[in-house]
């Protein structure tokens, strides 16, 4: 029988720290841009073109989090019947943490021992293992590392299905996950629905992130003879698929491979090692895409792999990966008022492992073709039942994720599933807050502003004036492209820290976070966003603020920084020898290698850069 259950996973953890106040008017910097857009195909060119977000807003970054693991409980909601067993984290983005082979006692996927957030995504904080649900734009989705909506829900076998759901919130899109897994099955399926209530298209974006165990005898195994390369030179060409690609330990630097379908082919991507057997996911049509990444194993990407699994043993971990469209730097479009459905399975996959590891490519994508068939061929099936279940109204909660959505039904009236159901009594204070909103008003109710619900601009423009109300509708006309406008709102909004940061982002006069670092000088984001700017423009200004500053890695990078500035490589190169540990390091930008480098450079010495600093994502 199939037993869905609730139970506590304790790891090492780092804190996520609180959430930064500060709103992100721009994208942090995104490493997926494609320079020679001019030689793709047409299709390909318009779909990387269209819908890019421009900001994660109304969410805040998610960048308080630290390094200092202690032993922390996580929600766990865990299906089994006498051949898998799937836990699923639904206060982390409803991560499928582990799925396990009962009959060979196999964990087929990467479980990452300890959880361990680093500046990977749209939010900033992200960790690695398991499978990760993206939706919403290129980039780790803004609820990865947030809580979701679970409940118990009929199936239709009569087995339970772990539902989870929430409003992915810039793009308005209710993301619905189904996890089934039949009494007599070997593998679990994933059901996911994107609905679009809203009466305009909305750009669409879903990559299933699946992080399976390295080797150097691991192989992937894809239907597909091309593949576009992205290898951080910012540009994609298509190559043939050859044997040294398909082992992801033979790979030297960080690198994408997104493969091209092959038509007639059914979708689907696995890890076998060197016996045949390994992780394999399968879809129905509406996933076509299939992708490989890897860290490489150069220095940069051995030391990503520690920093994201502090005490990692053995290989570390690659990912196979699953989408909407061909790469990840598309998106599509979802018409208004439109759901897309489709079916995921992942289960183990077991092949000769002569066939698995051929030298012939063909044959070795045929065998695992061949060993799949079986699932591929029930696949449409599965599917059509789990569609009769589709929108059934949950029969039991399991857990509660945010708000938001009940929220955004009050402003819109939207229609979504009564199987996704947003209750008023999911509203916290922090969403209550905006419904006085809905009548006109905005009562001032602390001093620190949520982020702002950009979508609202019509009645935010609308409500009673008061210095929040102006702080909101400036974010809001900057995010809908009003410079201006937005200044303006900030000027009106008067002396508060919040509206005087905005200020000094758009305008560039750095008097407007001098006196913000003033009335708020123990708020570090703040004050080192302070301090660069002032670093690029007033020299005697950033002394001034870093006099004063807190003691952190971030502030520590920017003494460094400023030593440099200065002509003092001396310092720089003390302060980093002493050691910073900057845990919102961001994957293709690594300033702790380049300040070492031009601190050696100046002293006319060669002193090689500290593994702890190589997080480069190119070769040694």
């Amino acid at each position: 029988m199939t037993i869905l259950s609730a139970h506590t996973l304790v790891l090492p953890a780092a804190s996520l720290g609180e959430e930064d106040p500060l709103p992100p008017l721009r994208m942090q910097r995104e490493a997926h841009q494609v320079v020679n857009l001019a030689e793709l195909p047409e299709d390909l060119r318009e779909n990387i073109q269209y819908g890019r977000l421009h900001s994660p807003l109304p969410c805040l970054n998610q960048d308080g989090y630290d390094r200092t693991l202690t032993e922390t409980p996580f929600p766990a909601l865990v299906l089994e019947n006498d051949h898998l067993r799937a836990a699923v984290l639904p206060s982390l983005g409803g991560r499928l943490y582990s799925l396990v082979h009962k009959a060979t006692g196999d964990e087929l996927l990467y479980r990452n021992p300890v959880f361990q957030p680093a500046n990977l995504a749209l939010r900033n904080a992200w960790f690695a293992g398991g499978v990760e649900w993206n939706v919403g734009s290129t980039g780790h989705w803004t609820g990865t590392c947030a809580p979701m909506h679970a409940a118990r829900v009929e199936g239709p076998d009569g087995t339970p299905v772990l539902r989870l759901w929430e409003l992915e919130r810039t793009r308005n899109l209710v993301t619905q996950l189904d996890f089934w897994l039949p009494e007599d099955s070997d593998f679990l399926y994933v059901g996911v629905r994107l609905q679009n209530p809203s009466d305009v298209d909305v750009p669409a974006y879903w990559w299933s992130n699946i992080a399976v165990p390295q080797s150097p005898d691991r192989r992937v195994l894809v239907p597909a003879d091309q593949a576009w390369r992205f290898g951080y030179t910012s540009r994609l060409d298509l190559i043939d698929v050859e044997t040294d690609l398909t082992y992801p330990m033979r790979h030297p630097r960080a690198v994408d491979y997104f493969f091209e379908p092959l038509a007639g082919e059914r979708s689907w991507i696995a890890s076998v090692d060197g016996d045949g057997a390994g992780l394999v996911q399968a879809s129905t049509e509406r996933l076509p895409g299939r992708k490989l990444f890897v860290w490489g194993q150069g220095d940069g990407g051995r030391r990503w792999q520690e920093w994201l699994s502090p005490g990692l043993e053995g290989h570390g971990y690659a990912e196979i990966q699953a989408g909407l469209a061909r790469t990840q730097m598309e998106h599509l479009k979802l018409p208004a008022a439109t759901s897309w459905t489709w079916l995921e399975a992942y289960g183990r996959l077991a092949m000769d492992a002569g066939a698995a590891h051929s030298e012939d490519w063909h044959t070795a994508r045929r065998a695992g073709a061949h060993a799949l068939a079986p699932v591929l061929d029930e696949l449409p099936g599965r599917e059509k039942a789990w569609l009769e279940v589709v929108d059934s109204a949950p029969v039991e909660r399991l857990a509660v994720g945010s708000g938001w959505g009940a929220l955004e039904l009050k402003r819109t009236g939207w229609t979504v599933s009564a199987g996704t159901p947003f209750g008023d009594d999911t509203l916290t204070s922090r969403e209550q807050a905006w419904l006085p909103l809905l009548e006109g008003r905005l009562p001032v109710r602390d001093d620190v502003p949520d982020g702002t619900l950009v979508a609202w601009r019509e009645l935010l423009e609308q409500a009673e004036d008061n210095w929040l109300v102006w702080y909101h509708r400036g974010v809001a006309r900057h995010y809908h492209g009003d410079v201006d406008g937005a200044v303006e709102a900030w000027r009106r909004s008067g002396d508060n820290p919040w509206a005087l940061r905005n200020l000094g982002v758009v305008t560039g006069e750095l008097v407007y976070y001098e006196r913000a670092v003033a009335l708020r000088p123990e708020l570090v984001p703040l004050v080192a966003e302070a301090v660069a700017a002032a670093l690029d423009a007033d020299v005697p200004l950033a002394e001034r603020l870093l006099a004063q500053a807190p003691d952190d890695p971030r502030i520590q990078l920017l003494r460094v920084r400023h030593a440099l500035e200065t002509g003092d490589p001396g310092t720089a190169h003390d302060l980093l020898a002493a050691g910073i540990q900057l845990a919102t390091v961001r994957e293709g930008a690594n300033p702790l290698t380049d300040y070492w480098l031009a601190a050696e450079e100046a002293l006319g010495t060669q002193r090689p850069v500290p593994p702890q600093y190589q997080f480069g994502m190119g070769g040694n």
